[in-house]
């Protein structure tokens, strides 16, 4: 990759992310230490919750996805809803082929592990509406449409997630004659999810563009006060990413062999999401912000509700439990490194646009 393809990435949250694999990898190396290594850590963590959501990744999400929520012009979210193509595509990828892709992977890579297998269709079903946030700006794709996809992907989460899991875990394999589960989920609690983890900061970005444009102007709004939260967004995935792994560190080192075995479908399912968005794309016209787009909404799972559903119906030491906790160690290196294999495709996609989005 040339620096020119690095440098949009390293413009956005400042100096620091021109190490971004570094820092992540170093994230996810500590949460594990302090997991394993120091006692009761994660039971603290676990205990400061509120109607059942983690209170410490809540926080770092709110803190990860605010300053990339800021700088969406919402006053272009028209011409994003009015590509059609682009919204039935999305969700074709994300509520038709993702739950069955890894219905499909799941069955055929752990046949003999029915409690990771129930736990990757679980991860299945909990499409991205957070982190994909993250990866979508780093990479330079469409910013207002992902915001638009992941808000469309937050309406059919609260509608569709108990169905499609009573459909997959239930009724799929009795039809195949295979063993089947059952899912324990109010569409109450997956609505408490959305809101937190995707609601409030798209409604303080909202409110930070409507009103410090009017106070001070479009160009202080994007050339000072962006700038100046921009670099919170690296700090709070690193956050993030440190409480994630603290709170499970200990069940994935003392695990290993296990999560060997639930990393090969992830790896599968994120390559094949991924390289199917930017397939699909392609095949459809869409430029390369928008097909960006479309890939990774698509890939990204959102693993806090694939967790607390996990937990609440399995236990918490369940292997349905355990296999939630991998999705993010396998998700977020892979996914840092599609970021930098998006970049090196930009001036080789045939229908790419020039970059004018006024903050990078």
């Amino acid at each position: 990759m040339s620096a020119t393809d690095v440098a949009p990435v390293a413009q956005r949250l400042g100096r620091l992310d021109r190490y971004l694999p570094l820092w992540i990898g170093l994230a996810m190396v500590l949460g594990l230490l302090i997991g394993r290594l120091v006692p009761g850590f994660d039971d603290a963590l676990s205990a400061v919750e509120v109607g059942g959501i983690s209170l410490p990744i809540a926080i770092g999400l709110l803190v990860m996805m605010y300053p990339v929520l800021a700088k969406v012009r919402y006053d272009r979210l028209d011409a994003v809803t009015a590509d059609r193509r682009m919204l039935v595509a999305s969700l074709v990828l994300n509520w038709v082929i993702g739950p069955a892709l890894m219905f499909a992977l799941a069955w055929l890579l752990l046949p003999d592990l029915p409690e990771y297998r129930t736990g990757l269709i679980i991860v299945g079903l909990a499409r991205c509406i957070a982190m994909v946030i993250i990866w979508n700006d780093l990479a330079c794709g469409d910013r207002e449409a992902a915001a638009v996809l992941v808000a469309l992907n937050s309406v059919f989460q609260v509608v569709a997630f108990g169905a499609l899991g009573w459909f997959y875990l239930e009724v799929l394999p009795g039809w195949l004659g295979l063993d089947t589960a059952q899912l324990d989920v109010s569409a109450w609690e997956i609505a408490g999810s959305v809101l937190v983890f995707l609601g409030i900061p798209l409604l303080l970005g909202y409110l930070s563009r409507r009103y410090g444009e009017r106070w001070r102007g479009r160009e202080w709004y994007e050339e000072t006060f962006l700038h100046r939260v921009g670099p919170w967004a690296l700090i709070g995935l690193l956050f993030t990413i440190v409480v994630l792994f603290a709170l499970q560190g200990d069940q994935i080192t003392n695990q290993p062999w296990d999560v060997a075995r639930i990393a090969l479908p992830l790896l599968a399912y994120f390559a094949l999401m991924w390289g199917g968005g930017y397939l699909l794309g392609r095949a459809l016209g869409m430029t390369y912000e928008r097909t960006t787009t479309l890939a990774f909404t698509a890939a990204g799972n959102n693993f806090e509700l694939a967790i607390a559903v996990a937990i609440a119906t399995f236990g918490v030491a369940s292997g349905q439990a355990l296999a939630g906790v991998v999705g993010p160690l396998i998700e977020v290196p892979v996914l840092v490194g599609l970021v930098y294999v998006s970049l090196a495709l930009r001036d080789r996609f045939p229908h790419a646009a020039p970059l004018t989005q006024e903050v990078r």
